[in-house]
């Protein structure tokens, strides 16, 4: 007699759940990739000299590493959430690793350019000293959090390795939440001035540091309680109920 089945399994709801986070993540990712590949057919296609993109005609190196090598890792870096990809097959290099050779220079590509603009470039119009001093500080935030990233990784420390991965993750999508949380500071206040647009940049920094910092204990919790349980199942007398 054949069975039918109603509903998905649960490791297909599982699956489906997996891909939300990645799906989500290019979301909020959309807005500086179309911006900044607008951006990069500006500085190669010989768009007119304005006030606004002249300080990129005059050093357009640093602008044309940073947008590729943001949108990359913006792109790419958001299926490293993705379980079935962090795990892979045994014996085989997974999905995780590989992406992660190229995700870690674009990364730092895009910090340390990120970094260079910030302290070269002349100062745009509503741009100040506090947003040039929130730009260092979370700039290099996203440096430190790779580099201790690949430190732990060195170290076999897989669960430091994924927080800090995750933090600079974290940072460097930080121009989507931007995009996102300015959108109604325009629609219900107007235009940005110097002060307001250097909270709602920071907010978003810290909006999306604080996410991540909320899953990266909740993993460490549930990491905590699974070895938890496997210690008392271990402890258990032979026979015993499990």
């Amino acid at each position: 007699m054949v069975t039918e089945t109603t509903g998905a399994t649960p490791a297909a709801k599982r699956s489906r759940t997996g891909w939300l986070v990645p799906a989500g993540l290019i979301f909020i990712s959309i807005i500086p990739v179309i911006f900044g590949s607008l951006r990069m057919a500006e500085l190669t296609g010989g768009a007119a000299v304005t006030p606004t993109n002249q300080r990129f005609f005059d050093s357009p190196i640093p602008v044309l590493i940073h947008i590729p090598a943001a949108i990359v890792y913006s792109l790419l870096g958001a299926f490293q959430f993705v379980p079935s990809l962090r795990r892979g097959m045994r014996g085989r290099r997974n999905w995780h690793r590989i992406a992660g050779v190229i995700l870690i220079p674009a990364g730092l590509l895009s910090a340390l350019s990120g970094l260079w603009m910030a302290v070269f470039y002349d100062l745009p119009k509503d741009d100040g000293v506090i947003l040039l001093v929130l730009r260092l500080v979370f700039g290099t935030a996203m440096t430190a959090s790779i580099v201790l990233g690949i430190v732990a990784i060195r170290r076999r420390n897989f669960v430091a390795h994924g927080a800090w991965m995750a933090r600079g993750y974290a940072i460097g999508i930080a121009a989507g939440t931007q995009a996102l949380v300015s959108i109604p500071w325009f629609v219900l206040v107007g235009p940005t001035n110097e002060l307001s647009r250097a909270i709602l940049m920071g907010a978003a920094w810290v909006l999306n540091l604080a996410v991540a910092e909320y899953f990266i204990r909740r993993r460490a919790r549930r990491s905590a309680s699974s070895r938890r349980l496997s210690g008392r199942s271990a402890a258990l007398p032979a026979g015993a109920s499990r």
